[in-house]
């Protein structure tokens, strides 16, 4: 029997990572009586008097939101890191080990009415995003070694307001996916002398096989290692190694692509599509100033849970807890269906 990668179980391996996932393509014609999310639309209000991130609302702290116009940026009230925090003692036991975490976390809102989302707002407004989120990462940057700027969209990925914004936070430390990224891509580097991800985006130039958006400055794919259903990555094709390398015109195919990716995401199932995404580049601070970054290539990743409607997600439970990633749908699957949605009119304006 020969094989075929759409029909037969097997796995893939991360090289960010060095973790395997299991893709098993049958699996896709498996029957669903299980859980069903409440498919996320966009019916919110422009402006809700109680949600705290609308301008001129007063915080559960009992400071106003202003009345902010575009983005608007603000330390987190209930903020996961802080600046000043005592460090754990040094244990002699390897059984338990501690170590100290100072950071700063910070919310950003995109725009000051809640019923828009990235891919409702124009390439221009995004464009601004963009322009906050490097204003953010310059100053942070400076001070602590890795700032994570991420967005957790709709209620399926945990997001706690449906108000159109993101988070930044800052760490004292480089955290564990940046951490394993960081020694993955700096092995291959010294054995290949070229950076990872800008081999992996020639690859897929020549393969064109899970190719999603192509343009000069960006291309979208769903990794050929991908865990979730509809996961892509959106990498730099010009050698950036930090968000705040990139030229204007940078930012503004960057903020094209992000709507045009966005919206096929909300085309797909026709709802406000869920995902978790996130920037990484090469570290930053005091401690890797004068390091070599050259084996980074900026690069975000979007983590969406929909796997066959907008009410229909994947778990990542059981075998994917206990053992390693598994997926149904195969990346090629995945990448061929995005690629054919429209990601030019989002499916609202088509009515």
């Amino acid at each position: 029997m020969q094989f075929v990668a759409s029909e037969h179980p097997h796995r893939r391996l991360n090289p960010l990572t060095g973790q395997w996932v299991l893709v098993c393509p049958h699996r896709t014609q498996r029957p669903w009586s299980g859980q069903q999310e409440k498919a996320q639309k966009n019916e919110l209000p422009e402006f809700d008097p109680s949600n705290p991130l609308c301008p001129g609302v007063t915080r559960p702290n009992g400071i106003e939101t202003p009345a902010y116009e575009s983005t608007y940026v603000f330390e987190n009230d209930f903020p996961a890191l802080v600046e000043s925090v005592p460090v754990p003692p040094n244990s002699d036991d390897p059984l338990f080990q501690t170590a100290g975490a100072r950071g700063n976390c910070r919310v950003m809102c995109f725009h000051p009415k809640s019923n828009l989302t990235l891919p409702t707002m124009s390439a221009a407004e995004i464009n601004i995003v963009i322009g906050e989120w490097i204003n953010q990462f310059n100053e942070l940057s400076a001070k602590y070694a890795w700032v994570q700027i991420f967005e957790n969209k709709g209620a399926a990925m945990g997001c706690s307001n449906p108000h159109p914004h993101c988070q930044i936070w800052s760490c004292s430390f480089l955290p564990t996916e940046p951490q394993l990224k960081q020694d993955r891509l700096r092995a291959y580097y010294a054995t290949n002398d070229r950076p990872m991800l800008a081999d992996y985006v020639e690859r897929e130039l020549q393969r064109q096989e899970r190719i999603v958006i192509e343009n000069p400055d960006w291309l979208v794919v769903v990794p050929f290692w991908a865990t979730w259903p509809f996961e892509t990555m959106l990498i730099s094709r010009n050698n950036n190694k930090r968000i705040n390398d990139l030229t204007l015109e940078q930012r503004h195919n960057l903020a094209v692509t992000i709507k045009e990716l966005t919206t096929k995401y909300d085309n797909l199932f026709q709802c406000s599509f869920p995902y978790s995404m996130g920037w990484h580049g090469a570290p930053t601070g005091p401690e890797h100033a004068h390091a070599s970054s050259a084996h980074w290539t900026l690069h975000a990743i979007y983590y969406p849970p929909l796997l066959r409607s907008a009410t229909v997600r994947k778990f990542m439970v059981g075998f994917e807890l206990l053992a390693m990633a598994q997926r149904d749908l195969t990346p090629e699957q995945a990448a061929q269906r995005l690629r054919e949605v429209d990601g030019k009119c989002h499916y609202l304006n088509k009515k």
